[in-house]
């Protein structure tokens, strides 16, 4: 922007028209001062900015009148104000971190520029254009506090995010080592029960044809009394046989339990409460509420099953409980398993803690179809497990 020159007033009266209807028709406030700092003009967009009347401001120093103070009340000399230098050192100047102070003792946000006025090479005063910016600073001091919140937001999703993998992470190792812990328990049971029944059944067959082959060489009596010795041994070897196939059921049964896939999920958890009621020695309360034709695809219903053992195996572990309630209801398009127990209890941090990895597996398992996991627990008071999972 050139720095303005102020015409001679005596030669130039149209310029002078000209210049007074430009000042009017602007929406930005114009004022100009003289070497003093005392008003010589101002247009009315200025004037009605400062809350004055244009009469109440021609001759005032404006710098006393509008710009005495800074943003925080403390005195504003007028030897540090960038609108004098504009004439005293030459210098223009923009600024918008300022205020200037209306008449009834108010201050606004201002954006101003200050030129010097030139008379030749001489400096007449200055011409100051500024306008409110109280919006613009409010709406940026939105934006700022809004992108602060997102950062906020986002480093707290991103430390979710983190916290979710690392249970992830720490499941996923531990499903890991149950599977290793299962495979173990199931080779150990497949040596011990299995392999000692096999060998036992062998040691008999080689009794049995190591005998055949001394038949002919018997008398009547003596193989009279092999044939009573080989009906025995027939027995054990029997007995033995239904051991292994008891054995094997019983493995396959922990595997996966075979009511599960010929009777249906409701046959197969009204199956595995009695058995676990039976071997942990508890009273149960049940009841099971199902519609006619309710199903649910394998997958979800061996999802529902194991969630179910985890229940009671929670119960078997930590509750030292003598009574269990199961409430089973699948209706209204929604299936509710309820598990309670009358055992100790435990405070709620117990359940969220990360190494609470059954109750992890249930939420995973439960979240996959849909469902949730709740839990209610009081110290002394037993706990009570809920899943509510959407039927198809």
């Amino acid at each position: 922007m050139e720095t303005p020159v102020l015409p001679k007033p005596a030669s130039h009266p149209l310029w002078q028209h000209q210049l007074g209807l430009l000042l009017e028709s602007t929406g930005e406030g114009i004022f100009g001062i003289d070497l003093d700092g005392h008003c010589m003009f101002i247009n009315r967009a200025g004037a009605e900015m400062l809350g004055h009347e244009r009469s109440a401001v021609l001759g005032r120093n404006m710098h006393e009148l509008t710009h005495h103070s800074h943003p925080d009340g403390s005195h504003y000399a007028d030897t540090d104000c960038p609108i004098f230098n504009a004439f005293r050192r030459g210098l223009p100047c923009r600024i918008d971190t300022e205020v200037f102070w209306r008449r009834d003792g108010s201050a606004f946000a201002v954006e101003y520029s200050s030129h010097p006025i030139m008379d030749g090479a001489q400096v007449r005063g200055a011409v100051i254009t500024f306008v409110d910016i109280t919006e613009r600073r409010r709406s940026a001091l939105a934006l700022h506090q809004a992108k602060e919140q997102l950062g906020l937001r986002v480093e707290e999703r991103t430390r979710e995010l983190s916290d979710a993998l690392s249970q992830l992470r720490e499941l996923s190792a531990w499903l890991d080592k149950v599977r290793e812990d299962e495979r173990t328990r199931i080779a150990r049971e497949v040596h011990d029960e299995l392999g000692s029944l096999l060998v036992a059944l062998k040691m008999d067959v080689n009794w049995i044809g190591k005998r055949l082959g001394e038949q002919q060489e018997r008398t009547p009596e003596a193989a009279e009394n092999m044939r009573t010795l080989m009906r025995c041994k027939c027995q054990n070897m029997s007995g033995l046989i239904e051991r292994a196939v008891d054995n094997v059921g019983r493995i396959i049964t922990d595997l996966r339990p075979s009511i599960l896939d010929h009777q249906g999920l409701w046959a197969a958890l009204e199956w595995q409460a009695n058995e676990f009621v039976q071997s942990a020695e508890l009273a149960l309360d049940w009841h099971m509420e199902v519609e006619p034709g309710v199903e649910l695809p394998e997958a979800a219903a061996i999802a529902v099953f194991r969630i179910f053992q985890e229940m009671l195996s929670n119960v078997g572990r930590h509750a030292r409980a003598a009574r269990l309630e199961i409430r089973i209801d699948a209706a209204d398009s929604r299936l509710h398993i309820s598990v309670r127990d009358d055992g100790v209890g435990a405070p709620a941090r117990a359940f969220e803690a990360s190494t609470a990895y059954g109750v992890l597996g249930m939420r995973e398992r439960a979240r996959h179809f849909g469902g949730r996991i709740d839990i209610e627990s009081t110290p002394g008071a037993g706990s009570r497990f809920s899943l509510e999972l959407p039927l198809p």
